[in-house]
């Protein structure tokens, strides 16, 4: 029998619910009210001697101080044990000063986390320097899952397409999925001129010619840099692209971009609460947290 309790955060109730059901576990929601001056009041409700704390960190400025909140409360609330369940991770990318006086983001926000949490879970975080979560959220179990094998199960099988990466970055993930599809992947390389701003270019673009392809990546932002792939696979002579990604932070006027753009269907996981979110994740989550012993229940 667990001893743990989902807490979550109403933007993602459904989701945490689904995830609940799946550990036997008691879900209570986070309540919050934000004050005009832009603070925000964090009330929790019980706690079991685990609490689990879901909420992905997308809009993190606005999120983070109210996840810190609730790990405060729920210790005062008896929880012996409190773990962040993040499906996605921000502020990952920076993970060194690339101009003198930046912030390197990934240690200051690894740090904060691993002060403030007993275990940290979340799905394929933009790593590339650094090579596991552990050495970004030090002195805690730090998990970092992959939503491969979900993306890899979403493809046409029978259409034997070509798996792409829109750079080099994402040559990790297409490649992981393309070994567990058992299809071909090529990766392209991506030139940033600015955020909204890139140009993508394929060396091997001879090999999608007439045939279907799937662009994966970690993650879509704006969609600038699928946009900018998407095209030259157009005129490399692709069949039909569609795309897949672990997370989306799209807007509706960033989807409705790509689709312009010749990208048929964009699906990606429900790491992130937004139309894009085709993918459930809970199993995969479910699955990792009673691995590590979370649920407060004896191991068999």
């Amino acid at each position: 029998m667990t001893s743990a309790t989902l807490h979550c955060f109403a933007e993602a109730a459904g989701l945490a619910k689904e995830l609940a059901a799946l550990l036997g576990a008691p879900c209570a929601p986070v309540a919050v009210h934000r004050f005009p001056d832009g603070e925000s009041l964090v009330q929790v409700a019980g706690t079991g001697s685990v609490a689990l704390l879901y909420r992905s960190l997308d809009d993190p400025n606005a999120k983070l101080v109210e996840v810190l909140l609730a790990a405060s409360a729920l210790r005062d609330g008896g929880a012996r044990q409190v773990v962040l369940i993040a499906p996605y991770l921000a502020y990952m990318r920076q993970d060194m000063a690339f101009r003198p006086g930046e912030a390197v983001s990934q240690r200051v926000i690894g740090r904060l986390l691993a002060g403030a949490f007993d275990g940290v879970l979340t799905i394929d975080p933009h790593l590339h320097r650094v090579h596991t979560l552990g050495e970004v959220i030090p002195d805690v179990p730090a998990i970092a899952i992959t939503a491969a094998p979900l993306l890899a199960a979403a493809i046409d099988h029978d259409a034997a397409p070509v798996l792409v990466g829109p750079d080099e970055e994402s040559r990790q993930w297409v490649g992981a999925v393309a070994r567990l599809a058992g299809l071909p992947f090529i990766a392209g390389r991506k030139q940033r001129r600015g955020d909204r701003d890139v140009i993508v270019t394929f060396e091997d673009a001879a090999q999608i010619a007439g045939r279907p392809v799937v662009l994966v990546d970690d993650l879509i932002s704006s969609g600038r840099t699928l946009i900018e792939a998407a095209a030259g696979l157009h005129a490399a002579g692709a069949a039909r692209v569609d795309a897949l990604a672990v997370h989306s932070l799209a807007s509706a006027a960033d989807i409705a971009a790509m689709h312009a753009a010749g990208i048929a269907s964009i699906r990606a996981t429900d790491s992130v609460v937004g139309p894009l979110a085709q993918l459930p994740l809970a199993s995969a989550l479910a699955e990792a947290i009673i691995d590590q012993g979370w649920t407060g229940a004896p191991r068999t």
